[in-house]
């Protein structure tokens, strides 16, 4: 008997001793190993990037980030609620990496609350959930000068750029010095003295960075350029064309915005007829990195815009035109942090199309935004006229692909400029003479291939960038993306070399990629038989309005409408109100079989979801029930 009250004893010391060592092991483990981490994800989800890392090692000052997220709210939303604890786990890695320079906390702003005074005071949206309260999710970050930056809405679909997004906030929080964008441009809009007086995109670049305007016969780029944009610049000499291969060898970053036919560069009028052609292009810089930017304009009857057109008849109509394309999100490169996160169309204006060659070794080009799948090029002379859509559609030849609109060069160059830099184009002014001699001869010397990695953003569109193709007019809103395009390229090239380099990670939800591969060949073959149908209804609808202004007379209303047309007109007008009737009904039959292959499978996806769990546990018991009920042989 007393033996067993002495086990009982021993087992209840022994129980409470491995509990403190339990309890002072995981004390210990949260000091000793706060900042370790063993990463199971297949794409290293919670393992930060080596520019992440030089980033958080290069902060001199504690930088805090506040979470805030509506935890009620998002539970409502499964997506939401998984990207949130992506999101959570993130920072507490960043905090573990920093060393303690990353502080992080989290709130929760319930209506009325400090929380939520807190989240709306730093602009993070309150985003409407569909019931009463609404949704909460972004993130502020702080510095011990009390700059701020806001991460204002974290949007599942945006997780591939989360690293970046954060990578990039901190970094501005360490270095609040704005980066030095210089800008060479013949666009009114482009050039104002003032930003305030310029384009909208103008005053946007001035909030974010310092600007230093070149003028068209600048003679050198300054040294503390962070990124140099070229928006539809003017023509430039060898001299002025070697200083940017220069400037791009030894490391530079620039966006270049070029147009084979700019209206706004001519008339500033969008929609007004001209007869001139802006034209602006690459030249010998992009022969050497291995793209060129096409001669002709480039329409798209798939992503065609509705714009104001006048007809025949002196009405306004709002008409798809071709030339005008809004390309939406999923014609841009989502891995990409540049485009990756824009949500909303691009408004171009009959854009040109960079076309790839042969790059040098070691340089890639990345398209970052295309065109639907059966584009046509149109002359690029009558795309600088007021073209209506008809004429557009008449002289339209389907492309068998894609073209690109925009795309990143990334890499080692090669000098435009083998035999060395040409010769100063020196002023008649001896004094003015001798002045340009002693800033070239300050400048470095000339180098063949590249020092540093160079960055180039090139978009083939100089229209898009005015306020009429994106922003309400008198309301001051954007409407499409066409200026967070740019924002986000200069912004993603002036944070440096290891921060340009951080790309998209892989993403936390796993793409069902068999979709993905129906939905693009079903988007291939949809976007041509819609383009050469509504081609073959556009010509047809003008024949029809061409016999029917013949036959109305002078009272169409009152009388017959056919009456002063001969019989073999009588006959072709009856012909073609048939093919018209067979046109839309082809036209309505392409459409619904554009999902019919993908709404197959995501049916049988979903009843392998339902039904697989339970038929394969059913399946299980009904085996294992069969053999409990086998006889046993005799002996065993």
């Amino acid at each position: 008997m007393k033996s067993q009250v002495n086990a009982r004893r021993y087992l209840v010391f022994s129980t409470l001793l491995a509990g403190v060592i339990l309890l002072a092991g995981n004390i210990a483990a949260q000091k000793l190993l706060a900042g370790a981490r063993i990463d199971f994800t297949e794409g290293g989800l919670y393992t930060l990037s080596h520019a992440t890392l030089a980033t958080l090692d290069e902060i001199s000052e504690p930088v805090d980030l506040t979470f805030v997220y509506s935890r009620r709210v998002g539970q409502d939303f499964p997506a939401v609620q998984a990207h949130a604890a992506r999101v959570r786990e993130l920072l507490s890695t960043y905090q573990a990496a920093s060393g303690g320079s990353i502080r992080v906390r989290e709130i929760d702003p319930a209506p009325f609350s400090e929380a939520e005074d807190e989240a709306l005071a730093a602009g993070i949206p309150a985003v409407p959930a569909g019931g009463n309260d609404p949704l909460y999710f972004g993130i502020i970050g702080h510095n011990t000068i009390d700059d701020v930056r806001i991460l204002p809405f974290l949007a599942p679909e945006q997780d591939l750029t989360l690293e970046y997004d954060l990578t990039r906030m901190i970094a501005r929080l360490n270095n609040p010095e704005p980066p030095r964008i210089a800008i060479l441009s013949s666009l009114p809009g482009m050039t104002a003295p003032d930003p305030a007086g310029g384009y909208v995109l103008l005053q946007d670049i001035a909030r974010s960075f310092e600007i230093y305007p070149l003028a068209e016969d600048f003679s050198l780029i300054p040294e503390d350029t962070d990124v140099l944009l070229l928006a539809h610049p003017p023509p430039m000499s060898s001299r002025q064309e070697w200083l940017i291969d220069q400037y791009l060898l030894r490391g530079g970053r620039a966006v270049f915005l070029v147009d084979p036919a700019a209206k706004t560069a001519v008339t500033g009028d969008v929609f007004g007829a001209s007869n001139e052609l802006a034209r602006s292009g690459l030249g010998r810089l992009g022969r050497a990195w291995g793209v060129e930017l096409a001669p002709d304009a480039v329409a798209d009857a798939a992503f065609a815009l509705p714009v104001p057109v006048q007809t025949e008849r002196g009405a306004v109509e709002e008409l798809a035109h071709p030339l005008f394309l809004g390309v939406p999100a999923e014609a841009m490169n989502r891995d990409d942090p540049i485009t990756a996160d824009l949500m909303r169309v691009v408004n171009f204006g009959a854009p040109g199309a960079l076309l790839a060659g042969s790059p040098p070794d070691g340089v890639t080009i990345s398209p970052l935004i295309t065109t639907g799948p059966s584009p046509s090029f149109i002359n690029a002379g009558e795309a600088a006229r007021d073209l209506q859509p008809g004429a557009v559609l008449e002289a339209y030849e389907s492309l068998p692909s894609p073209l690109a609109l925009a795309v990143r060069v990334s890499g080692l160059l090669v000098s435009a400029f083998p035999s060395g830099a040409p010769a100063i184009d020196a002023p008649r002014d001896p004094a003015a003479a001798e002045a340009a001699r002693a800033a070239a001869a300050a400048l470095p010397p000339h180098i063949r291939a590249g020092e540093r990695s160079a960055e180039i953003i090139l978009i083939a569109d100089a229209d898009f960038i005015a306020d009429e193709f994106y922003i309400v007019e008198g309301g001051g809103v954007a409407v499409a993306d066409n200026g967070a395009l740019v924002l986000n390229a200069l912004d993603a090239l002036a944070g440096g070399g290891e921060l340009s380099r951080l790309r998209s990670r892989a993403p936390a939800l796993r793409p069902m990629t068999r979709i993905d591969r129906m939905r693009s060949e079903a988007e291939t073959q949809y976007f041509r038989q819609q383009s050469e149908l509504e081609s073959r209804l556009a010509t047809a609808q003008t024949r029809l309005a061409e016999l029917q202004d013949t036959g109305e007379g002078d009272t169409f209303f009152s009388g017959d409408p056919e009456a002063e047309l001969s019989e073999p007109e009588r006959a072709e007008l009856s012909l073609l109100r048939q093919d018209i009737l067979d046109l839309r009904a082809r036209l309505r039959e392409t459409e619904r079989d554009y999902r019919r292959g993908i709404d197959r499978l995501e049916s049988s996806l979903k009843a392998l979801n339902i039904w697989g769990g339970p038929v394969l546990v059913a399946l299980a018991g009904l085996i294992v029930w069969r053999r409990q009920k086998r006889p046993r042989k005799a002996g065993t």
